[in-house]
């Protein structure tokens, strides 16, 4: 079984005004004077954890870990229905991470993340290469329109009962391919009621597409959201409902501009949650990229993706 690095805390935290009354949680671990790297967490809306910490060598990488607007630690949290998400979007947390580099001192840094974390991390490369030393993903996407689709919809030919509950949590007038949209208007009603129902239904969805991977926790129903669950739904369907705010297709499309940036991206055969198509034609758009694939797993970590992930960062440690 490969092993993370030892739990380690953080030796600088803080709060980052990014305006429009948002506080950024950020944290920086490890070696003061190691490489900069900094994680971006899924979603979106999760925020960030202390195992991902673990990815790095303490005695080799300066580590950033940062909560994206509106989840986590960061204020105000979407959980409290008086957050405007109206300054909550992709062109926001791109802003966000050049503003945390800058208050770091931070010239350039290698960019790692996974699923939701590889498409803000793929935007914030294209549109600031030369911010960027080293780029390692895993669990790909792109957040494509018809990557969307499959996760909300298309995902249904494997478990018709399960989508079939979540269909019906929506508004029966609600499209089957509209169904990010129709969760977000829930998410801001003003019934607390109908916001956790939503919240709920959303989680155990999401949850059941993972459900055949192994060690994936059981499948939770009707268990009423906590406050990190209405965040991550609010914020994930208001992004999905509008496909990020990123023309479709656009972040496989310019790939090419990172032909300059060394980049691994490591996936698994088996998701259902992120298909492996998207992997790969990314690869093929992104010139130099190197694709790992592991065929035994799906979108959640394996004992082989971690080895990839750890010798890629030893590997970029030196770079």
């Amino acid at each position: 079984m490969t092993q993370l690095y030892p739990p380690v805390e953080p030796y600088d935290y803080g709060m980052l005004d990014v305006g429009d009354g948002n506080q950024l949680y950020w944290e920086t671990c490890g070696s003061p004077d190691g490489k900069p790297a900094v994680m971006v967490h899924g979603g979106p809306g999760q925020g960030s954890v202390p195992n991902m910490r673990r990815m790095f060598d303490p005695e080799r990488y300066r580590a950033v870990l940062f909560d994206q607007r509106g989840c986590g630690r960061s204020t105000p949290h979407a959980s409290d229905p008086a957050a405007d998400m109206r300054h909550n979007t992709t062109g926001h947390l791109i802003e966000d991470m050049e503003r945390l580099r800058e208050y770091l001192g931070i010239d350039q840094w290698l960019i790692t993340g996974g699923s939701w974390g590889t498409t803000l991390a793929l935007v914030y490369a294209q549109r600031h290469p030369h911010r960027v030393s080293q780029i390692m993903l895993s669990a790909i996407s792109t957040t494509r329109r018809s990557e969307i689709d499959w996760l909300y919809c298309g995902a249904r030919r494997f478990f018709p009962q399960e989508w079939a509950a979540f269909r019906a949590g929506a508004p029966p007038d609600a499209a089957d391919d509209e169904l990010p949209a129709a969760y977000a208007d829930l998410m801001e009603d003003p019934d607390p009621q109908v916001r956790n129902r939503a919240a709920s239904t959303w989680r155990t969805w999401e949850d059941t597409v993972l459900s055949l991977e192994t060690g994936a926790k059981p499948v939770s129903h009707g268990i009423p959201a906590d406050a990190d669950t209405l965040a991550f739904v609010r914020i994930c369907a208001h992004y999905y409902a509008r496909g990020a705010w990123l023309d479709d297709g656009a972040v496989i499309r310019d790939a090419r501009l990172l032909a300059d940036i060394p980049g691994v991206l490591i996936h698994g055969r088996l998701d259902l949650s992120c298909p492996a198509i998207t992997a790969w034609e990314l690869a093929r758009a992104w010139p130099g990229a190197e694709l790992l694939i592991d065929d035994h797993s799906g979108h959640r970590g394996s004992n082989l993706k971690r080895r990839w992930m750890l010798a890629t960062l030893a590997r970029f440690a030196d770079m």
